[in-house]
């Protein structure tokens, strides 16, 4: 496995390029173009500055997240094939300067949802927490204001203001679509680019709904074994997979994340992976942790044994961590506790692998 760390960027990150090098096994970073509007062509020049940039600091860059899908798509609205053909662009483009791995989403509206972006816990550090009594109850507009207050002073993923300031007029028209229908759009567009990205050798791997249930009335179809099933069988392509992100299947503990990687990952569908854990306070009420086993609901041991077991050679990254040592950063993308968790994940694997060869000798 590859062990990569997520970065937004010389003018959005508090976290420098020398620094994610200095991590113990960091091999690359996971970047996008950010100031490029949804549905637009990611220019080739752009592209490679960011690579260039990533590249002089001693690491790779072979996989993007996130080049979002614009929302006229996933409601299959006339105006789809548009921009279709501009995803198929940038496609080419990201091939071009030596992208291996398109991570995305087909999440209708809100790309990730939290109640909160900094509930503090009992050793003081401060993390993401979803409480779905509070979001039951929220306006999804107000909703947007409290999230852009929380978010420090930076972007936020998936939650770009030129985007949501049409939010009433986007929920209106999902009226129209159920899971069935999200379902064709998202066959409609894996058959459009799927071709594409088997001659230009780039792998698309959708992230799951997160968290993975129905929020708003909005439909949401990357949720479960089943789900996954289906999807990758819309095309029936090793380009078509997964980003396995085991805090957004494991929000819901009806989904056993060792057997799904397994599954998945013997049939060579899993492209990328996201490790975090996070801590079940009540159904559908989960706060994120530290990546430690001990401090969460999830096994951490167990999810990377997985990976070992099925002979894993794609991306990894830890994913949110948290706010620590007085660090000040966007919610979930602080330096420290990511750092520490690549660590972790890093030593689970060494021992896994040592383990195994000493059975064999």
């Amino acid at each position: 496995m590859k062990m990569t760390f997520r970065w937004f960027g010389e003018k959005d990150d508090s976290v420098e390029l020398w620094q994610i090098k200095q991590i113990p096994g960091m091999t690359g970073v996971v970047g996008a173009l950010f100031d490029i509007p949804v549905g637009e062509v990611w220019p080739l020049e752009k592209i490679n500055r960011l690579k260039t940039a990533v590249n002089d600091a001693g690491l790779e860059l072979e996989v993007i997240e996130s080049v979002n899908v614009h929302e006229d798509i996933k409601l299959g609205l006339p105006t789809r094939d548009m921009y279709i053909e501009n995803y198929i662009e940038t496609i080419k483009n990201l091939s071009k300067a030596g992208i291996k791995v398109i991570c995305y989403n087909f999440m209708p509206v809100f790309d990730w949802l939290r109640s909160d972006l900094a509930k503090k816990l009992e050793d003081g550090s401060e993390v993401l927490s979803y409480d779905n009594s509070i979001i039951s109850k929220v306006d999804p507009v107000k909703l947007v204001e409290d999230m852009e207050e929380g978010s420090q002073g930076f972007s936020l993923p998936g939650w770009e203001p030129y985007r949501l300031k049409e939010l009433k007029d986007t929920l209106e028209k999902y009226k129209d679509v159920d899971e069935e229908k999200l379902f064709e759009n998202l066959k409609y567009f894996l058959e459009c680019i799927i071709p594409v990205c088997e001659e230009v050798d780039v792998k698309m791997a959708i992230h799951p709904d997160d968290p993975p249930w129905n929020l708003f009335d909005l439909p949401r179809i990357v949720k479960s074994k089943a789900n996954l099933e289906r999807l990758v069988k819309l095309v029936d392509s090793p380009y078509n997979g997964l980003t396995l992100c085991t805090g957004s299947l494991g929000s819901n503990p009806d989904n056993d994340i060792p057997d799904m990687i397994r599954y998945f990952g013997k049939m060579g569908r899993i492209h990328f992976a996201h490790i975090r854990n996070i801590k079940f306070v009540s159904e559908r009420t989960f706060h994120e942790t530290s990546h430690l086993s001990g401090d969460g609901s999830l096994d951490m041991y167990e999810i990377v044994k997985a990976f070992y077991d099925i002979g894993f050679k794609g991306y990894i990254r830890p994913d949110h961590g948290r706010m620590i040592w007085g660090e000040r950063a966007r919610p979930g993308y602080g330096l420290y506790d990511r750092a520490l968790g690549a660590a972790y994940i890093n030593g689970l694997w060494e021992a896994i692998d040592k383990s195994k060869k000493e059975r064999k000798a």
